[in-house]
């Protein structure tokens, strides 16, 4: 059951301990032992959860230190249960409502015959090791196998969501996940470590060579390693909600109305309303009459003018202590962080008590922790202009297709907040929840899908995430290419090197693919290209032509005899960069009918 949120607080006296813990084992007499686990939870005064089954024990319980350790000791004394283990944490409150004791056919629902975690498991892999091998950047594939609402508040850098509403989907989208895949090493992991044990040997059945499952999920990585390599929160199934890698409560609660765990920025939507709705679940007005394309460019032409940075206007940019900093001040923090800003700029920011956590001022001296969420405060702000052209090329029921325009940021990054296109399209529709499928760079024009819909949104990242979603560019290069057809598969680093772009890195690169095909041979040493990208990295078709050496022309940051740039986002003012997302192809959810959408060329590839 859902609550309003309430500010957590850190436990002074560590009133409640929290423990999850399961193990598969065959139990008998299962009704005999239901009533001496409730008889003990009861004299202890403890509440959660305990399922028992014939094919083992997991339990979510709090209560008192005391409690706890009669509770863990009464099953362990069990010889069948004696190898139990239990993952910890501390909250100031009971997170549970009640007492359930429960008997169940199995202590995590899956309905597949033949898995039997009691006789078999996948590799287990400790924390320890996943951390060196994220690390020192080994090629692996980490793999969610939680539910897309636990995925929502938080994951492993670059993890693949495995895409399921309950566990019990989880066969049948394994068997969508491509093919390649069953001959790459995989890490999969879930909360506590439970959900794998019975996946790891399913995707083994299903012929996924190398499996490994992270040894106590989540919340044993947190407890061992902190948040290295993992971004956001878990979310918990009690009425904590969430744990940030400190294995503290968050700010994050729940919707009432349909169970989606919201952040902080969640709660602060005007969508939300608590025990009525959320951004996820909020619907608007029915419309009596559709907009008309027309009408919608309309909303969108008078959400930009005057465009919605112009400012000034007092901006809070979210700043997020990595776990390397746990314990460093607050102004050594923000050195190391950010190099290219001096010390005496950093204590000037301070000085002004612009550094914020909620609405009270840090000092220099102020120790931070890891995982913190701190503000950044910039009074007086004015964002760079931007092209709001945005053309609407379909409206349908599960997702938009937009014609982006240049320069202009798909998401609020840099010194773009308001001027961006997501921020834009919610001031012009703020009846809709528009989300972005996939990303084109700011200074790339063209073809880009919103979802409308949670359940859309799904259904479409999935195939851009998976290669099911064809997508085909137009580019002009400097230079005649010596070649009519070429395909690139030189891997591309995955995250940005010292000059803080992604180039090129054959030795610990993602792998990446992309298909060329010269169109027209300019007469004036130009050419145009036809780029089809198989692979979704970041620059990928800029990387590979820059790769090739053929810089494409009006871009700021692959610059010819192999420099790079500074400029990141050109101006209005500025010559186009010469890359547009000209086709698209697709599912459509509902039906998966195939629909392909093609803007005009732009005058430049003509």
């Amino acid at each position: 059951m859902s609550t309003c949120p309430a500010t957590p607080s850190t436990p002074a006296s560590d009133a409640f301990v929290n423990v999850a813990a399961y193990l598969f084992t065959p139990l008998d007499r299962l009704p005999e032992r239901r009533e001496a686990v409730r008889a003990v939870c009861r004299a202890e005064q403890l509440k959660g959860t305990v399922l028992l089954s014939p094919e083992g024990i997991n339990l979510f319980i709090a209560g008192s230190r005391g409690g706890i350790d009669a509770l863990l000791g009464h099953l362990r004394s069990d010889p069948l249960l004696a190898q139990l283990e239990a993952k910890e944490s501390l909250s100031d409150r009971q997170p549970f409502r009640r007492l359930l004791v429960k008997l169940k056919k199995e202590i995590i629902a899956f309905g597949v015959d033949g898995v039997a975690p009691a006789a078999y498991t996948s590799k287990k892999l400790p924390a320890t090791q996943l951390k060196q091998w994220l690390d020192e950047g080994r090629p692996v594939t980490l793999l969610d196998t939680r539910n897309d609402y636990e995925v929502d508040l938080g994951t492993f850098d670059n993890a693949v969501p495995i895409g399921v509403d309950h566990f019990r989907e989880f066969p049948a989208a394994v068997r969508q996940l491509p093919a390649e895949m069953k001959n790459q090493p995989i890490v999969m992991f879930c909360t506590g470590g439970i959900r794998c044990e019975k996946a790891g040997p399913f995707m083994e059945q299903e012929g996924f060579r190398e499996i490994y499952q992270l040894e106590g999920g989540i919340l044993k990585y947190f407890e061992v390693c902190g948040g290295a390599h993992y971004t956001g929160d878990c979310f918990v199934f009690d009425q904590r909600v969430a744990v940030n890698p400190q294995l503290e409560e968050t700010n994050t609660t729940q919707c009432f109305a349909c169970q989606h765990p919201l952040t902080l920025a969640d709660q602060q939507s005007h969508h939300y309303e608590c025990g009525v709705s959320c951004p996820y679940c909020w619907q608007p007005p029915h419309e009596p009459q559709p907009m008309t394309l027309t009408e919608r460019e309309a909303a969108i032409a008078a959400a930009t003018t005057p465009l919605p940075g112009a400012g000034p206007y007092e901006s809070q940019r979210p700043l997020n202590v990595p776990a390397r900093y746990d314990g460093w001040t607050l102004l050594e923090f923000l050195c190391d962080f950010f190099p290219h800003i001096s010390r005496e700029e950093w204590q000037a920011v301070l000085r002004h008590e612009r550094i914020r956590d909620g609405q009270q001022p840090l000092t220099a001296a102020t120790a931070v922790r890891s995982g913190q969420r701190l503000h950044r405060v910039e009074p007086e702000t004015r964002e760079p202009e931007v092209n709001p052209a945005i053309r609407v090329c379909a409206w349908e029921d599960d997702y938009v297709v937009f014609d982006k325009p240049a320069p202009l940021p798909m998401h609020p990054c840099g010194r773009f907040n308001r001027n961006s296109m997501t921020a834009i399209l919610q001031l012009a529709f703020p009846g809709e929840h528009l989300t972005p499928a996939h990303r084109l760079d700011s200074n790339t024009t063209g073809i880009v899908v919103f979802s409308r819909s949670r359940r859309s949104a799904k259904a479409i990242q999935r195939q851009f995430e998976q290669a099911g979603a064809s997508k085909t560019y137009l580019c002009r290069v400097a230079g005649h290419p010596t070649w009519d057809a070429t395909i690139s598969h030189q891997p591309i680093s995955s995250r940005p090197a010292d000059s803080g772009f992604r180039v090129v890195d054959s030795e610990a690169g993602d792998p990446a693919e992309t298909a060329f095909r010269v169109l027209t041979r300019c007469s004036n040493g130009e050419a145009v290209i036809e780029a089809t990208p198989r692979t979704g990295r970041t620059n990928q078709i800029r990387v590979h032509l820059w790769d090739l050496g053929y810089r494409i022309v009006g871009d700021p940051v692959y610059l010819p005899s192999r420099q790079l740039g500074q400029q990141q986002t050109l101006t209005p003012a500025d010559p186009p960069m010469c890359l547009h997302a000209w086709r698209l192809t697709f599912q459509r959810p509902g039906d998966a009918a195939v629909v392909t959408y093609e803007t005009d060329r732009p005058a430049w590839a003509e």
